[in-house]
């Protein structure tokens, strides 16, 4: 395995799921030609498959998902690329209307995945830095991932690509070019719905997702100065989520912290600690606790964005709360 980023995973990805299944093509704004994507993530697709494969659409999200929706259940198996996650607003009929319906309605499949670019920390303001994953984990028919490392933006592609559901791949914007790892080669597919523990450890537990989870890693080197050992769950796919991996280190530490970069309010931490107050009450030595993003517009100022954002700071600082309960 080769040297890469992120971004390079999810580039290998795709070609080689277009490689191997002639059904999948690419599909968005900008995707083709000297373009190559707002972030460049189809240009080495589109150097490599024709025009016919690698196809540019109109500005208009609801309108082009839904052609991929006919796509889909006329036997291709489209990929959808926003540029980004903020503007699936747009196409929201199609998804949560449509799509997500259609296996109930008449045993429909609708095998496409939309890649969406999410999260901030880029300084780039509201419409550019949103992390909409709750919408679509309140909607039933439909998967929803969201790799955090080199390995699984490649894996979790794979799998997502191959699944006959409707799944939301949220990329995680701040990773694209800062992290780097080993890119897996040929068929490596990481199963959706299995989370991983990222860091074993006795003392807390701290379930995350995307970008946060290397900020928990953060947190964990810090407090492991001090004698206390966190336990980081990567959740890797939000729906469905592998509350069995979390309730087994609940026991293990009876402690916890859910923490995402989307807002705290409505979010998918919400479920997670609410099932967990359900289901492991009697592992609790604490109450849950949940650390996401203020309840206000990402902000385009450093410093206000840094406010409003979660990082390793306040993950160290909200799981000595835990532990000193």
């Amino acid at each position: 395995m080769a040297e890469g980023t992120y971004l390079d995973a999810i580039s290998a990805a795709i070609i080689h799921e277009m490689e191997r299944d002639e059904r999948v093509l690419v599909m968005g704004e900008d995707v083709a030609g000297p373009f190559g994507g707002a972030f460049k993530v189809t240009k080495p697709v589109a150097e490599r498959f024709p025009s016919t494969r690698v196809r540019n659409m109109p500005m208009t999200e609801l309108g082009f998902i839904g052609a991929a929706n006919g796509m889909a259940l006329m036997g291709l198996r489209p990929v959808i690329e926003l540029q980004f996650a903020d503007f699936i607003s747009s196409g929201f009929d199609s998804i949560v209307q449509f799509a997500s319906t259609a296996h109930y309605r008449w045993g429909g499949a609708v095998p496409w995945v939309i890649r969406a670019p999410s999260d901030g920390n880029l300084r780039s303001g509201p419409f550019h830095s949103q992390n909409p994953e709750a919408w679509f984990v309140h909607t039933p028919g439909l998967k929803v991932v969201a790799p955090s490392t080199v390995a699984d933006a490649y894996g979790l592609f794979q799998s997502a690509v191959r699944d006959d559901n409707p799944v939301i791949y949220f990329e995680s914007k701040p990773l694209y070019r800062s992290l780097k790892g080993e890119v897996p080669e040929g068929d490596a597919p990481v199963p959706l719905g299995l989370a991983e523990v990222a860091r074993s450890g006795r003392h807390c537990t701290v379930v995350t997702y995307g970008a946060m989870r290397h900020e928990a890693m953060a947190a964990a080197e810090e407090l492991a100065a001090e004698g206390v050992e966190l336990e980081v769950i990567d959740l890797r796919t939000l729906k469905p989520l592998d509350m069995d991996t979390v309730a087994s280190s609940v026991a293990r530490t009876s402690r916890v912290l859910v923490t995402h970069a989307a807002n705290q309010l409505g979010g998918v931490g919400a479920e997670i600690a609410a099932t967990i107050a359900d289901e492991c009450f009697t592992d609790l030595d604490a109450p849950v606790k949940r650390l996401g993003g203020l309840d206000v517009p990402v902000p385009f100022s450093p410093p206000l964005e840094d406010a409003y954002r979660p990082n390793a700071a306040k993950i160290a600082a909200a799981c000595r709360d835990l532990c000193a309960w």
